[in-house]
């Protein structure tokens, strides 16, 4: 048994006992051989020997309290983190508030003791100067994700991902912003002989360009603050993201301008946090509604939710099969369909439409040149979409290095690089993104 220094005196800073989930008051125990996470019992679960999984009560402990000195003998640290609290709260030199807040001590005894220890104390002032600078340093690294050490992007000239990047050279570091802004000085010329008006005017003149310089350097401050230089690297930040969040990325990002990049990271982590408990409590309604009350049944539950929903799928699939029961050929490739997926294969038959119309035969890849040059994955591909594979190899290879040189791909390029089927386009754009060949622009 040991004590150790405990929380504070709010009940809200504190998780909750893990025997009776009310929250913890000093003193109370910490099991020494459980966790993390801390396993914590208030006094009266840890009198009566309180047992849970792992943990049993003979385990050794350890006694949380903040009822010792530390600085000095007239102060428990309890009270001396209720005076930074209160000198927090209230304000430096408002010690009256301080100590109607504390109410242990009187405004002479908080003045005198925090100018002695936290002010005046040279180990101290040295130790929060040293903590202040590197949480400055922290801050300012965390806020940027492009640094001017990192190899900047080099697009080609009037490529799609150079004119996402507002034109920037690598070369110089810089912008391709109204470049022209100075062909507007370039005839001006201020003599001694200018009536009031034309002076006037070219007053205005050069006041205009002032003020588009003064755009041209926000904009160039908005991207590398943001770190938006580096595209690829930002769009990889992004897809950390569900798609919900993702999509209120992509619209929240025009705001993006009017806060630093520190707030706009805090606001879209908030709203990712949001979306997560939304999902959470769903989930949780879920349960309650069925009667689940802890969560070995919900796992319970989950698991047998899983199985009838791969029941319902084999039936669904028999059930498009039976308007086609007189067809061999249709019963032969539903039978197929399903004997892959009962030996855990994906299908590679497809089950007729409820068009009427028959679906074609997968191709057939055998002799055909540059099929060994195809993973499984590929070869299934081909064998759906019907397509030999010398025509898929030459389609990705376009495909991938378009990618390459724009830093992304949109389908409308897909189907402007590859002139087939706008049906097959979209699912070997699909299967390359799925694989990781290409990205999303």
């Amino acid at each position: 048994m040991r004590f150790t220094f405990g929380f504070t005196d709010d009940p809200f800073d504190k998780p909750p006992c893990r025997g009776c989930s009310s929250y913890l008051t000093e003193p109370y125990v910490k099991c020494a051989e459980c966790g993390p996470p801390p396993f914590l019992l208030c006094l009266q679960c840890f009198t009566r020997g309180f047992e849970y999984k792992k943990h049993q009560s003979d385990h050794t402990y350890e006694i949380m309290t903040s009822d010792f000195p530390v600085l000095d003998p007239n102060w428990t640290a309890q009270e001396e983190m209720a005076l930074l609290e209160a000198v927090m709260d209230c304000g430096f030199g408002n010690w009256q508030d301080v100590a109607n807040q504390m109410c242990t001590k009187s405004k002479e005894e908080c003045e005198k003791h925090y100018m002695k220890h936290f002010i005046n104390n040279p180990l101290f002032a040295s130790t929060l100067l040293n903590l202040k600078q590197a949480e400055e340093a922290q801050h300012n690294e965390t806020a940027i994700p492009f640094h001017p050490a990192d190899d900047p992007p080099r697009p080609t000239f009037d490529s799609l991902l150079s004119r996402d990047m507002a034109g920037y050279i690598p070369a110089r570091a810089d912008f391709e912003f109204d470049n022209y802004a100075e062909w507007d000085l370039r005839d001006i010329d201020f003599v001694e002989d200018d009536s009031d008006i034309l002076h006037a005017l070219k007053i205005a003149v050069v006041d205009i360009y002032h003020s588009r310089l003064k755009e041209r350097q926000r904009r160039k401050k908005i991207i590398r603050d943001h770190g938006l230089i580096n595209l690829r690297k930002f769009q990889i930040l992004e897809r950390r993201y569900p798609k919900e969040v993702q999509d209120l990325y992509e619209t929240m990002r025009r705001f993006a301008r009017i806060l630093g990049p520190v707030e706009h990271d805090k606001f879209i982590e908030s709203h990712a946090l949001e979306f997560e408990l939304r999902r959470e409590i769903k989930r949780l309604q879920e349960y309650r509604a069925a009667g689940i009350t802890n969560f070995c049944s919900a796992r319970t539950y989950d698991h047998l939710k899983k199985t009838r929903d791969e029941e319902r799928l084999k039936r669904t699939m028999l059930s498009e099969v039976l308007q086609y029961i007189q067809d061999s050929s249709a019963c032969q490739q539903w039978l197929s369909r399903q004997a892959d997926i009962d030996s855990g294969l994906s299908p590679t038959v497809p089950v007729p439409s409820n068009s009427g119309r028959r679906s074609a035969p997968p191709l057939n890849l055998t002799g055909l040149p540059g099929t060994e040059k195809l993973n499984e994955k590929e070869k299934e591909l081909c064998q759906m979409v019907r397509l030999v594979p010398g025509a898929y190899l030459e389609y990705k290879a376009a495909l991938v290095n378009e990618c390459n040189k724009q830093g992304g791909l949109r389908l409308a390029q897909a189907r402007a690089l590859i002139k087939i089927d706008v049906n097959k386009t979209r699912k070997i754009y699909d299967f390359l993104i799925r694989e990781g060949y290409i990205t999303k622009a």
